[in-house]
C-alpha cells in the first residue's frame, strides 16, 4: 500500500509541476521550440531544474538495490548510441515540435480531458504497439 501511495503522490506532484510550469500547454511549448517567432525561454529553466533533479535521483539510486518502498531499482545498463536510439530521438523531437506535447504532459492533458491529450496518448500507444511488433525479440 505504501508503494501505491508513494506512486500517487509522485504522480500528483509531477502533474501539478507540469501544469504550473506550462509544460502541459502545447502553445507555451511551441513558443519555446519555434525560434522563428518571439522566443519564450522560460521552459529552459524548467528543463534545467528537471535535469538537476534527475542527476541527484540517479546518483542516489546508483548504489542501491531497492527504493525506499522496497521496489527493485533497475537502472539502464546499456549506454550504446545505436540506430534505434537515434531514430527514436528524431521521432520524439519531431512529434514534440509538431504537437508541442511529450509523453508526461500528454498524460496530464488526458487527465484534464483535453482532446489533444487523448489523440496524442492514442497515437503514442499505437507507436509503442508498432515498435513491439517490428522490433526483433
Amino acid at each position: 500500500m505504501l508503494m501505491v501511495i508513494a506512486a500517487f503522490l509522485c504522480g500528483l506532484i509531477f502533474g501539478v509541476g507540469l501544469l504550473i510550469s506550462g509544460m502541459a500547454n502545447p502553445e507555451k511549448v511551441l513558443g519555446f521550440l519555434d525560434l522563428s517567432q518571439p522566443w519564450d525561454p522560460s521552459l529552459a529553466f524548467v528543463m534545467l531544474g528537471a535535469i538537476a533533479v534527475g542527476i541527484v535521483g540517479f546518483r542516489l539510486a546508483k548504489g542501491k538495490q531497492t527504493s525506499f518502498c522496497g521496489a527493485p531499482i533497475r537502472l539502464p545498463e546499456n549506454n550504446t548510441v545505436d540506430r534505434a536510439l537515434l531514430m527514436g530521438a528524431v521521432l520524439f523531437g519531431l512529434g514534440w515540435g509538431l504537437a508541442g506535447i511529450c509523453p508526461g504532459p500528454a498524460l496530464v492533458l488526458l487527465g484534464t480531458g483535453a482532446g489533444k491529450g487523448v489523440l496524442f496518448v492514442l497515437s503514442m500507444l499505437a507507436g509503442m504497439w508498432f515498435v513491439n511488433k517490428v522490433r526483433p525479440a
